[in-house]
């Protein structure tokens, strides 16, 4: 696939069905993600990669942090959550494994590198004919998910990414105005 049209044509799918993606498409995604941008060499990146039983143990630990938020949560709320990460044979949590006080990489362009990172992972599986979703959302900031992916204080997970075969069809790719975006001085 040509880069440019591999950038302007590539969208979120959030129908995605198995089976997960091949170790060689893994092997070509996860080269593309440790191209992101690294000042100083940091390597500023962690995956956890779930399918099969992980995933059910992803969702476990969705439903664990639903029950610490709310013990009286209903069953079918945990039921729930525990579902989410079947949504996809596959999910990569993409972690920002900071370094603290690094002298001229603060924090926020180790995570920035991470976010680089994940979308870099985006694009290697969009053109090998994957989709994929960046998902977020409350669990990529709870203590407990956190705690239960044996992330440090420091570190920030930016991102779970689900990954599968095409499920459904590409919605319209939303057309902007670049001038809306773009301020030049000249």
């Amino acid at each position: 696939m040509d880069a440019l049209t591999l950038l302007h044509q590539r969208s979120s799918m959030g129908k995605l069905t198995g089976p997960a993606p091949s170790p060689e498409q893994m092997e070509a995604i996860y080269r593309a993600a440790l191209r992101a941008p690294d000042h100083k060499e940091l390597r500023p990146w962690r995956f956890i990669e779930f399918s099969g039983e992980g995933l059910e143990r992803l969702g476990e630990l969705f439903a664990e942090a639903e029950y610490r938020e709310d013990p009286s949560i209903e069953d079918a709320a945990l039921d729930a959550a525990r579902k989410k990460p079947l949504r996809a044979p596959m999910v990569i949590a993409v972690i920002a494994k900071v370094t603290p006080d690094v002298e001229k990489v603060p924090k926020i362009e180790q995570v920035i590198s991470a976010g680089c990172a994940g979308h870099a992972i985006l694009l290697a599986a969009h053109a090998q004919g994957l989709g994929a979703m960046w998902r977020s959302g409350k669990y990529a900031f709870d203590s407990t998910v956190r705690k239960g992916l044996g992330l440090e204080e420091e570190d920030e997970l930016i991102a779970f990414i689900y990954l599968g075969q095409l499920g459904g069809r590409h919605k319209p790719i939303a057309e902007h105005r670049i001038s809306d975006f773009v301020e030049r001085w000249t």
